[in-house]
Order: structure tokens, then C-alpha cells, then sequence
């Protein structure tokens, strides 16, 4: 009568809604701090121009790969988005193996390489149908 398959999607759920919570949570100081950011990059050896094109499309990427990873319409896609923002990220901001921040990206780096291998590509999880389903087949026997 329980379906093995509810528990596991919930958890998928969490887990990609927690994931998602680091790269939802930069979001508002990248837009609100925005010429900071884009000083912070160029002060990285990044030309002034293309330091605020690079923010923007910081911010594009991190909000298409939350929303993406979170609704698991496509988790391995916003997965992969939030890769392309995070190694090269992690790599010229973060200075190995002082910076305690390098080795928690190298552990969100993990967990994303994990949400795009393990993948289903399922959404969402409904739990209304598994009740309605599972209340059927008690009704059948």
C-alpha cells in the first residue's frame, strides 16, 4: 500500500531546494551591490566592461539554474548552468587551501556533480496521486 517511490522524491525535493538556497541567497547582494560585484571582478584582472557583462550573466545563470534545479524540470541542466558559475568562480575568488570558502564551493561542487549524475528528471513530487493510487489498489483486493 506505500509507495517506496514517495519518500525518495520528497527527499530529492529537499535536497535540491536546499542546494538551490546557496545560489538563491547570493542573488540579492550580486543585484542590489551590483557595481561593487562588478569591482570586485575587475579587481580580479577582469577588464571594467566585460566585469559587469560577466555579472550579469552571473546573476542570468544563478537565477535559470536555481529555478531549474529546484522545479526539477530540467535538474541536470541547472545543475551543469550553476557549475559554469561556480568552478570558474571558485577558482579566481577563492585562494586554496586558506580560504575556508574554496573547500564549501568544492562541497557544492560535489552536490551539483551528484544532482546531475543522479537525475531523474523527475518534478516535483505529487503526493495526492501516490495516496489516490495506493488507496485503489487497497480498493481491488
Amino acid at each position: 500500500m506505500f509507495n517506496s517511490l514517495a519518500p525518495s522524491k520528497a527527499l530529492d525535493f529537499l535536497g535540491r531546494l536546499c542546494l538551490a538556497a546557496v545560489f538563491v541567497n547570493a542573488l540579492p547582494g550580486k543585484v542590489s551591490g551590483f557595481a561593487a560585484t562588478a569591482a570586485l571582478i575587475a579587481s580580479k584582472g577582469i577588464a571594467e566592461p566585460l566585469a559587469g557583462v560577466l555579472l550579469v550573466a552571473a546573476i542570468v545563470i544563478l537565477i535559470a539554474g536555481s529555478l531549474l534545479l529546484v522545479f526539477g524540470t530540467n535538474t541536470r541542466l541547472g545543475a551543469s548552468l550553476l557549475l559554469v558559475f561556480l568552478v570558474p568562480t571558485t577558482l579566481i575568488f577563492h585562494t586554496f587551501p586558506v580560504d575556508a570558502s574554496f573547500f564549501m564551493n568544492l562541497a557544492l561542487i560535489g552536490a551539483l556533480v551528484l544532482a546531475i549524475t543522479r537525475s531523474t528528471g523527475a518534478a516535483v513530487p505529487n503526493f495526492r496521486d501516490v495516496r489516490v493510487r495506493d488507496g485503489m489498489k487497497a480498493l481491488r483486493r
